[in-house]
């Protein structure tokens, strides 16, 4: 792609990439098929959102899409650290997807590929990649992140190790002094820097929200028949209970989406349906738990390990 790419084509991008992941999803869940829900933005724009609750792997999953627009919010208007008085409208547009299983074996994944753009002529590319088992199982971690590896590499050598390192920086519940997960890939506010252009950005982020349907498909048909029992459903709930805590006191994508007047279902359809919190639970020593627990640590090389 040699011209820049304009946000009506990357909002389109985005519509089809919502598509294709459903039909990889329900081919492999071999159950459940995804309602639409499509809603309206009262300051302008919309989108669509894609739950599938009640299959054979996937107990309940969300693929969001969005493209909204109107004046700035003020809460964004500070982050960005404009000056006083100065309200460009915005744009915004992006797929966001959380799905939990079942089985405890098999993990929860995130995705989200953004774009946003000002009146001002401020633009970027966000998203990313990340994975969050109840267990982890070192060789998923391992084929996770040399999948996002492979991506990574074919647009530029030094994305993988930045945006794994970001990941692992992003991805951390500070009042739990714990990653959320094994981490993946992170990266915010890519902009035309040289020598990158919004044409290369945006191959980048086509490659990377492509890669997620065979990367989790995978995952969801290697783990689906492992045997667990009640204790690791105790277990799985308690660490939904993280990844709760992370998506309402961290993530900023939630606070964008309620800053703009999203629509909270969609916002919220990252939360599971059932969760768990144990006063001061400490698992078992050298139990799969406690093993889990020790590696939700930054800086793990999952690819050499």
């Amino acid at each position: 792609m040699s011209t820049m790419p304009t946000k009506e084509e990357i909002r389109d991008w985005l519509t089809s990439l919502q598509q294709n992941i459903c039909e990889q999803l329900e081919v492999t869940d071999g159950k459940a098929k995804f309602i639409s829900d499509p809603w309206e933005r009262p300051g302008g724009g919309g989108g669509v959102s894609r739950v599938l609750t009640g299959g054979n792997i996937i107990e309940k999953g969300g693929v969001n899409f969005s493209a909204v627009w109107g004046k700035t919010p003020e809460p964004v208007l500070k982050t960005m650290a404009l000056e006083p008085g100065v309200h460009p409208d915005f744009f915004a547009t992006g797929v966001s997807i959380v799905l939990h299983p079942y089985n405890p074996m098999v993990p929860i994944i995130h995705m989200n590929v953004r774009y946003f753009e000002m009146s001002n002529g401020t633009w970027w590319f966000g998203g990313g990649i990340d994975l969050t088992p109840h267990y982890v199982i070192p060789e998923d971690a391992h084929y996770f992140h040399t999948q996002l590896k492979a991506v990574c590499d074919r647009h530029d050598p030094a994305y993988y190790n930045d945006f794994k390192k970001w990941a692992d920086d992003y991805f951390f519940i500070k009042h739990r002094n714990e990653t959320r997960g094994v981490g993946g890939i992170f990266f915010d506010y890519l902009k035309g820097d040289a020598p990158h252009t919004k044409a290369t950005r945006f191959e980048f982020v086509k490659s990377v929200g492509s890669a997620f349907a065979p990367i989790y498909t995978q995952l969801m048909k290697k783990n689906q028949g492992l045997p667990y029992a009640e204790k690791e459903k105790q277990w799985q709930y308690l660490r939904r209970g993280r990844y709760v805590e992370f998506n309402l006191v961290w993530d900023r994508g939630t606070k964008f989406g309620l800053d703009t007047d999203g629509r909270t279902e969609s916002i919220l359809m990252s939360l599971p349906p059932q969760a768990q919190w144990e006063y001061n639970h400490v698992p078992a020593p050298d139990s799969p738990e406690a093993a889990t627990q020790a590696l939700l640590i930054k800086g793990v090389d999952w690819i050499s390990s």
